[in-house]
């Protein structure tokens, strides 16, 4: 019998959905707080949970096997004073669709014109002005791992073209062009909306730099939905208050929560989305668990495990 320590903020609904999935040998605990988790569930071997509480349980989970992140991110998870002596898994593969319905809910709101529209109605104005379209505008996705790929199919949907700039992979049949290494500069002057996916490691931080954003076309509207550390946050701000670029949707800072004084709460045409861009909503995070599990019961290898050193 396996015991399991569920910790979220939902405990009652991951409770309630993993009861339904009707897992053999296993009990669970779920609880929000994590010493009330501890105290009843401190002799489990499967932990699941948000960073934030599984970073503070780890120390006092002896017989810890693996562990399952609610979370794609697993940045705090690689603090090398933390232990390291079990499996570690995060979720793949549900945020493509959120991920989508957020990028071009804000791509369409450029090129249909949704605030100028906006701003003519309340004026009463008649405004015949032509919006722009999707059709023959190019995406470019640093990174093009499960959310990018999906990005790319969705793009392919609207008649876009799609950029691809990654470390080596070219697995994505939706990227037109793929880049990599020193093509960075070749990569931004070609596209119209770039898009940041990919997660915080040594070799993404600071990726799109000032070289990188220099190199944008003036028009190009930078969304970033991976990580804030992954773009020089100083350079964007400049380009952005500089007007060198058309617009930015930044749902990840470098410090969240965003502090007060940051620049970018009042640099002109940015949108500013609280970490909120692909939440992790408890059914598709105990589907992805539920399809480990049985893996993890039957002594099969699990999906999505994440390798420490390389930090995804």
């Amino acid at each position: 019998m396996h015991q399991m320590l569920v910790l979220t903020p939902q405990p009652d609904d991951y409770l309630r959905l993993i009861t339904e999935a009707a897992l053999p040998d296993l009990q669970v605990v779920a609880s929000a707080d994590v010493a009330d988790g501890l105290a009843r569930g401190g002799h489990s071997d499967i932990l699941l949970g948000d960073p934030t509480r599984v970073k503070a349980a780890l120390p006092h989970l002896p017989q810890l096997v693996w562990t399952q992140l609610t979370w794609a991110g697993v940045e705090p998870m690689l603090d090398p004073s933390l232990r390291r002596d079990y499996v570690l898994t995060n979720i793949r593969g549900v945020f493509g669709p959120l991920m989508s319905e957020f990028v071009f809910g804000y791509l369409l709101l450029f090129e249909r014109q949704v605030l100028a529209r906006l701003e003519s109605q309340r004026a009463h104005r008649w405004d015949t002005t032509l919006p722009g379209t999707l059709r023959g505008r190019t995406l470019g996705l640093v990174g093009v791992g499960s959310i990018g790929t999906h990005l790319a199919g969705t793009a392919r949907h609207f008649g876009m073209r799609v950029h691809g700039y990654t470390r080596s992979s070219r697995a994505c049949a939706d990227v037109d062009q793929y880049f990599h290494g020193e093509d960075r500069t070749a990569f931004a002057r070609g596209v119209d909306y770039l898009v940041i996916t990919v997660p915080n490691t040594s070799e993404t931080r600071a990726l799109v730099d000032a070289e990188m954003i220099g190199a944008l076309p003036p028009h190009a509207v930078v969304i970033n939905v991976g990580r804030g550390r992954t773009v020089d946050e100083a350079a964007l701000a400049e380009a952005l208050q500089a007007q060198r670029l058309g617009g930015a949707v930044l749902d990840v800072f470098s410090e969240e929560p965003l502090p007060s004084t940051s620049p970018f709460w009042t640099t002109p045409n940015t949108f500013i989305t609280g970490h909120t861009s692909a939440p992790s909503f408890p059914r598709d995070i105990v589907g992805v668990f539920a399809d480990n599990y049985r893996r993890f019961h039957a002594g099969h290898p699990l999906r999505h495990r994440v390798d420490f050193e390389r930090g995804y």
